[in-house]
């Protein structure tokens, strides 16, 4: 019976000690919440930062509205795009923002026209992300200030299997931002790493806005107070929430829901296209 009870007090002590460091954990989450999404930092973002901002893939979705909401701000904006008509907006210090997906979930043998699909996402994902970078950073450098924003995705936190080489691609954003920001904090840059889920975009093919999908301009306007606080960031609240779910579960069950999501989306366009 005596070693019941040192046992007994162990457990309790488990268990407490549990409870004591989610609660931390939930109340940590909530005052950063409440930090950036309900106080925020837009009032920051302007011409302090840099006098110039330059935007890259400016023309449509996330990019066109951070250009939109930096040129609010009072900054003269350089676009750059692929299609010289629609140029008309601007962002800060660099935004890069060119992206290219899958036309829809699949096996990596199986997606049509392969080597050029691997080309153009490595060229368009990752090439186009550092040469920008590698551009414009001297300036910054030379001035103290700047910041950069680079919009990877979720899918590039954890990795996502049917969308292999995208999900390979954005992780690279994701892992260079994180470090050109440890690299150059101390130089006056601010190097943002945007990982958001699904924004209603041409490139996420998702027409109409839901409050788990939102528009490219609620989701800009979310991801603005970001800015300066976090140099990773969902940019969305309800984003950040999904994101702290995912990366709670076990790999394997991760795994499995997005395997059959994909799954399911890949049956779906299949089947469409067939009928078509």
């Amino acid at each position: 019976m005596e070693s019941v009870v040192p046992a007994a007090g162990f457990f309790y002590w488990v268990g407490a000690g549990t409870v004591a460091y989610l609660a931390l954990r939930i109340s940590y989450f909530l005052f950063m919440a409440f930090r950036v999404w309900g106080l925020g930092n837009e009032t920051a973002v302007g011409p302090g930062l840099g006098e110039w901002a330059v935007v890259t893939g400016s023309t449509d979705g996330i990019g066109k509205s951070y250009a939109e909401e930096l040129a609010k701000r009072g900054m003269k904006v350089v676009l750059i795009s692929r299609s010289q008509d629609k140029l008309n907006q601007v962002s800060s210090e660099i935004m890069n923002n060119v992206g290219m997906s899958y036309e829809y979930p699949e096996y990596f043998l199986d997606i049509p026209d392969l080597d050029n699909v691997i080309k153009k996402l490595i060229n368009i994902n990752v090439v186009s992300v550092c040469k920008m970078t590698r551009l414009v950073l001297p300036g910054m450098v030379e001035r103290s200030k700047g910041v950069i924003l680079n919009i990877s995705s979720a899918s590039g936190v954890y990795p996502v299997p049917l969308l292999t080489i995208y999900s390979a691609t954005k992780a690279f954003v994701d892992f260079l931002s994180q470090c050109l920001h440890e690299e150059y904090k101390s130089k006056g840059i601010f190097v943002q790493s945007v990982v958001p889920h699904f924004v209603a975009t041409k490139l996420s093919k998702i027409r109409r806005a839901t409050l788990d999908k939102p528009s490219s301009e609620t989701y800009v306007k979310s991801a603005m107070k970001t800015i300066g606080l976090q140099s990773r960031t969902s940019g969305y609240l309800i984003h950040s929430v999904m994101l702290s779910i995912i990366l709670s579960l076990p790999s394997w069950i991760a795994f499995k829901i997005i395997m059959n999501i994909n799954k399911s989306m890949r049956a779906g366009y299949l089947k469409k296209t067939k009928k078509n």
